[in-house]
C-alpha cells in the first residue's frame, strides 16, 4: 500500500534493472526488499553488506543528495556507526528519481525487549548528540529542523484532535498548549539529526551501535535531538538522558512540544498505511503524557 500522493512504483525488479544496468559488478547480487516502518525511502538489500535506498516521492529526493554530501564528513566526528555512502544512482525509464547504494548496518529498530539497559542507551545516544554538536557547521551546511511551536499549532492541534481513536485527546491538547509557553529558541545552530526515533536507531548485542536516515540533518536548535527522551525512552532513560546532555527547563519544554507535534502528525496521517509507525508515535504521547504527569 502507497503512503504518499505521487509516490512511485518501486519493487525489486526495479531495482534489479537499476543495479545490473548502473553498477553492472553489483548485478549479480540478491535483492531482498527490506520491511521497515520507514516513509521517505524503500530500501533493498543487496547481498550482503549493500543496500539500495530509493525515494518514494521527489520531494525526498535531495536527502539523498544531501546524506552522499554530509555523512562522510560527520563520521569521523561520531562514535555510533552511521551509513556509507557507497554509489549514486541515475533516474532513468524504470525509476525517475536520483537513488543511492550504501554500505548495510546490522542491527534491528530500538525496541525494548532487544536493549540490555535503557540507561546506557540513553548514554550513548547522548554522546553520540553531544558529538554531533561539537562538529563544527561551516559554509554550506544545510538548515534542520522544525519551525517555531506557535508556527505549528494550527496542525498540531488538528492532528491531536484526528488522533482520537489512539491517543487522550484532552491530555494531549493539554500538554500541547503547556509547549507553546516554552521560551522561542535564539541560539547559535548546531548539527542535529532531527529524526531520532526508534526506528532510526540500530541494536545489536544488546547495545545501540548506529544511527540511520539523516535525510532531515543540519544545523538548527538543539532542542530537536532532545525528543527521544520521549520518543526512545521511558523514564529512567528520559533522566539520564537529559541529565547527559545537561538539558535547561526551557529546551527540555520545547523538545517535548516537538515531540508531541511530530507523533501526533504521524498517527492520522499513516493511520491506515502504515500502522507499525504509528504505534511507535502513539508510544511517544503515552511517554510525552507520562512526563507532564510526574
Amino acid at each position: 500500500m502507497k503512503m504518499h500522493d505521487g509516490e512511485v512504483d518501486i519493487d525489486a525488479r526495479v531495482v534489479r534493472r537499476l543495479v545490473a544496468v548502473q553498477f553492472p559488478r553489483f548485478g549479480d547480487l540478491p535483492v531482498h526488499a527490506v520491511r521497515s516502518t520507514g516513509t521517505v525511502n524503500a530500501i533493498y538489500r543487496l547481498g550482503d553488506r549493500l543496500c539500495a535506498r530509493l525515494p518514494r516521492v521527489r520531494e525526498w529526493e535531495g536527502d539523498l543528495e544531501k546524506e552522499w554530501l554530509w555523512l562522510p564528513r560527520l563520521a569521523p566526528h561520531v562514535t555510533l556507526r552511521i551509513p556509507e555512502p557507497v554509489e549514486r544512482g541515475r533516474p532513468d525509464d524504470a525509476y525517475p528519481f536520483a537513488w543511492a547504494i550504501f554500505d548495510w548496518i546490522e542491527g534491528r529498530p530500538y525496541a525494548d525487549d532487544l536493549v540490555a539497559d535503557e540507561r546506557r542507551a540513553a548514554t550513548d545516544l547522548a554522546r553520540f548528540v553531544r558529538e554531533l554538536r561539537g562538529t563544527e557547521t561551516g559554509d554550506g551546511v544545510p538548515r534542520g529542523g522544525r519551525r517555531p511551536l506557535r508556527d505549528l499549532d494550527e496542525a498540531t492541534r488538528a492532528a491531536i484532535a484526528a488522533s482520537g481513536a489512539v491517543v487522550d485527546i484532552g491530555a494531549s491538547a493539554a500538554a500541547w498548549e503547556r509547549a507553546l509557553d516554552a521560551p522561542v529558541w535564539d541560539g547559535t545552530p548546531v548539527w542535529i539529526h532531527t529524526d531520532l526515533l526508534r526506528p532510526n536507531l540500530l541494536v545489536d548485542g544488546g547495545r545501540l551501535r548506529a544511527v540511520i536516515d539523516f535525510g532531515g540533518m543540519g544545523a538548527g536548535d538543539p532542542a530537536a535531538d532532545v525528543v527521544p527522551a520521549w520518543s526512545v525512552f521511558g523514564a529512567a532513560g528520559r533522566a539520564v538522558y537529559r541529565e547527559a546532555l545537561a538539558v535547561d527547563d526551557g529546551t527540555w519544554e520545547r523538545a517535548r512540544g516537538y515531540a508531541l507535534h511530530q507523533a501526533a502528525m504521524i498517527i492520522p496521517y499513516y493511520a491506515e498505511t502504515n500502522p507499525d509507525f504509528v504505534a511507535v508515535a502513539a508510544r511517544t504521547v503515552e511517554q510525552v503524557l507520562a512526563d507532564v504527569r510526574a
